[in-house]
């Protein structure tokens, strides 16, 4: 799935990153937790989170994440949208429960790592 169908699955705004929208993302995990986030997101995959601190984004880039999306409209300060374009990765906000979007990307063909979420 290209970023660009996520964000439009999730009716997500892009805070960085839109020249990288047709990148491919194949697979995608929802965590909160920085353990879970490591254990649940694969390379080159897409996070779902609620959560907008560093802490989120130096864990992504630990784990090689594709694309952050941010759930329930939350949105992350200047600062970290700074650090994830240094980094490359994208960033969008849906105003989607973190439920209602790993749903929505389910039923339109992603997956997370063993196939299921």
């Amino acid at each position: 799935m290209r970023l660009s169908e996520i964000q439009d699955t999730l009716k997500a705004q892009v805070l960085t990153g839109g020249d990288l929208l047709e990148k491919s993302i194949m697979a995608g995990g929802g965590a909160d937790l920085m353990e879970d986030i490591l254990a649940a997101v694969a390379q080159g995959s897409v996070l779902l989170t609620g959560l907008t601190t560093e802490n989120v984004l130096q864990t992504a880039i630990v784990a090689g994440v594709g694309a952050v999306v941010f759930v329930r409209g939350k949105r992350p300060g200047q600062d970290i949208i700074e650090l994830a374009k240094s980094y490359e990765i994208p960033l969008l906000v849906t105003n989607y429960s973190l439920f209602v979007a790993s749903g929505r990307l389910y039923m339109n063909g992603l997956r997370g790592l063993d196939g299921s979420w």
